[in-house]
């Protein structure tokens, strides 16, 4: 079992992991959310639906429905890729370090499903100090 925060309720508690196999996550996903959020891939910059999206409301993970950031945490990075300063809660994604194209980076997953979110660096606004730069591909939008 996972701790997952549920910002609706402002209560933490456990959900099950969601587990399917690739075939699965193929037949319910688009192509190109199946190929960012399941097989780690990446949009290009400037062009997902998120990255100068201005709505109040909540973002979650569009493969499981994991509550994962609050739009006051959302900022312009100028990255192309909408960016957050913090997790409605750290217990909704885990990080891991990623080799992948020559770099290492801190990637960013779901912690319930394991959907590949994004990438975290050390180079955000303040408290927090990091920029949460996700996939618009990986995540659903909820208005308050």
């Amino acid at each position: 079992m996972v701790l997952i925060y549920k910002v609706e309720s402002g209560t933490t508690r456990e959900l099950g992991k969601v587990e399917r196999s690739e075939e699965e996550w193929r037949r319910l996903l688009e192509p190109e959310v199946f190929r960012v959020a399941r097989l780690a891939g990446t949009e290009p910059a400037f062009t997902g639906r998120y990255h100068d999206f201005h709505g109040t409301g909540l973002y979650r993970c569009i493969c499981c429905g994991t509550d994962l950031f609050r739009s006051e945490t959302k900022f312009d990075s100028g990255t192309g890729w909408p960016s957050f300063s913090a997790p409605v809660s750290d217990y909704n994604i885990r990080t891991g370090i990623d080799r992948s194209y020559g770099m290492v980076r801190n990637e960013v997953r779901c912690a319930r499903c394991d959907a590949h979110l994004g990438h975290v660096f050390d180079d955000g606004p303040p408290p927090t100090s990091l920029r949460y730069c996700m996939n618009s591909a990986s995540l659903t939008f909820v208005p308050d």
